[in-house]
């Protein structure tokens, strides 16, 4: 059902919900030509589509949030983003939250024209979530943030990526704080803003969120930004349940670990899909 504009329930309430009923886990749908050929897939729409529904079967009712990785689906043009408008709509109507995984950034009516392609009432791609880039200046993505408090959705932007390339630029410092400090700041004022002419609400969880890696030795402070914090990097790439609980001390509720690799490598059976989410989301609970 859509939500009503200016819907009172914030995507970081729902998202709290979720994790509290499911597990704070966000698992990814990643069809890499690699995962396609361990499944016994081909490397075409066919075995997207396949692999896409698979998880998708797998992941309702188990998981907290879905991240369909968007690239993987654009690699393969328009046969690809009607998989993705597919998977999009069967999440919606199974009650289950959406990330796409977009990294959307620009300036003006370029940036409107993402907010409405992700997060529109009457988008084909619309979903729960989008994340997006601060990189042109976190003020120019107004418009996806306008968007999204006007219907409950919410946005993760990229605050501290746990990419080696990317150190240099988010450590920055610029009058005392770093550039990754900066961006999270910037969204702690706006959730606040926001809580506070909803009725006065400061405490409500803002629809504005943050990606920081958690492998990161030196990530940004999060207390202040009451909103969905998503962490990759848990599982494969080494970080651990232990690192997130770390890294969200100050709002465990807020943290959702993402897992992709080490939950996919476990198909191609639905069950054995499920019992993976299943048992990863038991390491994020209260």
């Amino acid at each position: 059902m859509p939500l009503p504009t200016n819907s009172p329930v914030t995507f970081g309430e729902r998202a709290v919900t979720a994790g509290r009923e499911r597990g704070r886990l966000c698992v990814g749908i990643d069809p890499h030509p690699h995962l396609l050929a361990a499944w016994g897939l081909s490397a075409d729409v066919d075995g997207l589509r396949t692999f896409t529904m698979t998880c998708v079967e797998a992941f309702v009712g188990t998981a907290a949030m879905v991240k369909p990785q968007v690239a993987f689906f654009e690699r393969y043009g328009s046969q690809g983003f009607a998989v993705l408008e597919e998977a999009l709509a069967a999440l919606r109507e199974n009650d289950c939250l959406s990330l796409a995984d977009a990294k959307r950034g620009d300036i003006g009516s370029t940036m409107a024209g993402y907010a409405e392609a992700w997060l529109g009432e009457n988008s084909p791609l619309r979903a729960d979530a989008v994340t997006v880039s601060p990189y042109l200046g976190v003020g120019a993505l107004s418009p996806v943030f306008d968007m999204a408090e006007d219907t409950g959705r919410g946005v993760f932007v990229l605050a501290a990526t746990s990419n080696p390339e990317a150190k240099a630029l988010q450590s920055l410092t610029v009058d005392g704080r770093s550039v990754a400090q900066r961006v999270v700041d910037e969204l702690a004022e706006r959730n606040a803003a926001v809580g506070a002419q909803a009725d006065g609400n400061k405490s409500m969880v803002g629809a504005l969120g943050v990606v920081v890696g958690a492998t990161l030795d030196t990530p940004p402070k999060l207390d202040q930004l009451n909103g969905p914090v998503l962490l990759p990097g848990v599982g494969a790439q080494g970080a651990t349940p232990a690192d997130v609980r770390a890294l969200t001390n100050a709002a465990p509720e807020l943290g959702f670990a993402n897992v992709s690799r080490a939950i996919l490598s476990r198909g191609p059976k639905v069950a054995d899909l499920r019992k993976a989410v299943i048992e990863t989301a038991a390491e994020f609970r209260d």
